[in-house]
């Protein structure tokens, strides 16, 4: 299978390129400073440096790839749309390249509170991470408007240990007892499985350790 990975330079995304390589996958990653980051050299990896908001290379990105995976991030101001626009263009570009199934990541506070509110509208929710939240809440709409088959993991914050395979799981609301934490190498592992599996085809997923 080859697959694409957006946001490939950061935490997650060298974890995504690092374990899709190990599973036997053709990567290509896609972003502005992948000759300069700690990816590893394969013979079965692409590097594509490129920008997010230009169609032309996205589209060439993807075009002949099986499957997109995408770790966008960005600044947590209000000002910062590269998650939204960025989604918004992958998104247009999958469709153009006729390539349907993706699993994006997002963030634990899209997902569902109860049946009628997101943890982000909760009175306690703090106000200092509402612009970030709107910003993963829009890429999640286009997501949802789509035709696409994708899957978008929603996870707490996210810190860099070794993985450990144990993690758990749950569809459109937080996992229970309430997540604190996901290793990185853990949601990139669970992220590669759902590629396959497609067990959340149309959900956000929460996870944690």
């Amino acid at each position: 299978m080859k697959i694409v990975i957006f946001g490939a330079t950061g935490m997650l995304g060298i974890q995504l390129v690092k374990q899709a390589l190990y599973s036997g996958y053709e990567v290509s990653a896609f972003g502005r400073n992948v000759f300069t980051a700690d990816l590893p050299k394969n013979e079965h990896l692409e590097l594509i440096q490129g920008a997010l908001f230009d169609q032309e290379q996205v589209y060439e990105a993807i075009v002949g790839a099986d499957a997109v995976i995408t770790s966008i991030g960005g600044d947590s101001n209000g000002s910062d749309m590269t998650r939204s626009l960025g989604m918004k263009n992958i998104i247009a570009q999958m469709q153009k390249a006729h390539v349907t199934r993706i699993v994006a990541v997002g963030e634990m506070s899209i997902l569902n509170a109860d049946k009628d509110h997101l943890i982000m509208d909760l009175p306690d929710f703090p106000a200092k991470f509402l612009p970030i939240s709107r910003e993963h809440l829009k890429a999640y709409q286009y997501l949802k408007a789509s035709m696409l088959d994708w899957t978008m993991v929603c996870p707490p914050e996210i810190i860099d240990l070794d993985p450990t395979g144990n993690f758990i799981t749950s569809s459109d609301f937080a996992p229970n007892p309430d997540p604190i934490k996901i290793i990185a190498a853990d949601l990139a592992l669970f992220m590669l499985k759902e590629l396959n599996k497609n067990e959340f085809l149309q959900h956000r997923v929460g996870i944690c350790n």
